[in-house]
């Protein structure tokens, strides 16, 4: 199936462009009939991703690329979130509630990702970089 709109954005790893990628996915996703709600749950998990490239995969370092595609089809919102940065040693792990490589975060992000979208992919490879895949289903023709 191809895609209806497709927006990609590369940016640095500062910690100022995740409400950049942030306000992009819920600007993205306002193309179709959605409530706020749904739209909020978008925002949140696309920042977190985001978060979790700069703070995890770049470790705060701001010299790192992120990238960022965002598709629209008849029946779904991707979103995919590319790093280059250390990558994850074992993503059943990191999928783990409250587990965090940084003892001063809550751990939550692929928590917050699984449960406001509608499928989660995540692949990584140490010293490569991660890919985070979301899906987000779109009602056709109903109401929500």
């Amino acid at each position: 199936m191809t895609a209806k709109n497709r927006i990609f954005m590369s940016f640095t790893s500062n910690s100022e462009n995740v409400g950049i990628a942030r306000v992009a996915a819920a600007a993205f996703a306002a193309q179709m009939d959605l409530t706020l709600n749904e739209i909020e749950e978008i925002k949140v998990a696309v920042s977190e991703a985001v978060s979790n490239s700069v703070i995890h995969g770049y470790g705060n370092d701001n010299k790192g690329i992120i990238e960022l595609t965002m598709m629209l089809y008849e029946d779904r919102l991707e979103y995919i979130i590319v790093d280059h940065g250390k990558g994850i040693a074992d993503i059943a792990q990191a999928r783990q509630p409250s587990y965090s490589s940084d003892p001063e975060r809550m751990g939550l992000g692929f928590v917050f990702m699984e449960s406001f979208m509608d499928e989660l992919i995540v692949e990584s490879q140490v010293g490569v970089g991660t890919t985070v895949k979301m899906v987000k289903k779109i009602q056709t023709g109903g109401t929500h």
